[in-house]
């Protein structure tokens, strides 16, 4: 009997002492949730407030952006009315001269239509260039953005990180 009571008091004191260790961690961790909560909730306002001081700051950088394609593309089509008058009087050139020449008007034809279009090609492809350095610089300036934005939610905690991810996501699209 010596030795069943003790294995008895061995193996029931250690199953005495798992149970308490259990119920102090419980204890622990309720404790330290409620210790962390308020800590939560200033990190999840403050992951609020960068977010909309990232928006704020991103904001005139956007409309600049917008502001100068619209310029550059007004600027390209004042820019490309003279030529296309001036490739319209020599497409009217061209049809007198057919007239007196029919065999040299039709080659002359030919030549003009071809530098109309090469012209035109050559006016779209700048405004082209201008509208994709433009959303270049813009996508620049919202990354830059989004990477501070990202900087200051990194000290957060995972939900924060999401929350802080959801955003500059869209301020991305917002950016395209």
């Amino acid at each position: 009997m010596g030795l069943s009571s003790f294995l008895k008091n061995l193996f029931g004191s250690a199953k005495e002492t798992a149970s308490e260790l259990a119920d102090k961690a419980e204890t622990t961790f309720e404790q330290a949730k409620e210790t962390a909560a308020p800590y939560l909730e200033k990190a999840e306002i403050f992951a609020e407030e960068t977010f909309e001081k990232a928006k704020e700051t991103a904001a005139p950088y956007l409309e600049k952006a917008e502001t100068f394609v619209e310029e550059t593309f007004e600027k390209v089509k004042e820019t490309a009315a003279p030529i296309i008058d001036k490739v319209e009087s020599f497409a009217d050139q061209a049809k007198e001269t057919v007239t007196e020449y029919s065999d040299k008007a039709s080659d002359a034809l030919g030549s003009a239509a071809e530098s109309v279009k090469e012209k035109t090609a050559t006016a779209t492809e700048k405004v082209e260039e201008i509208a994709s350095e433009t959303k270049t610089i813009a996508t620049d300036a919202a990354e830059t953005v989004s990477e501070k934005a990202s900087e200051l939610a990194n000290d957060g905690d995972p939900d924060t990180t999401e929350k802080a991810k959801e955003t500059i996501n869209k301020i991305e699209e917002d950016a395209d």
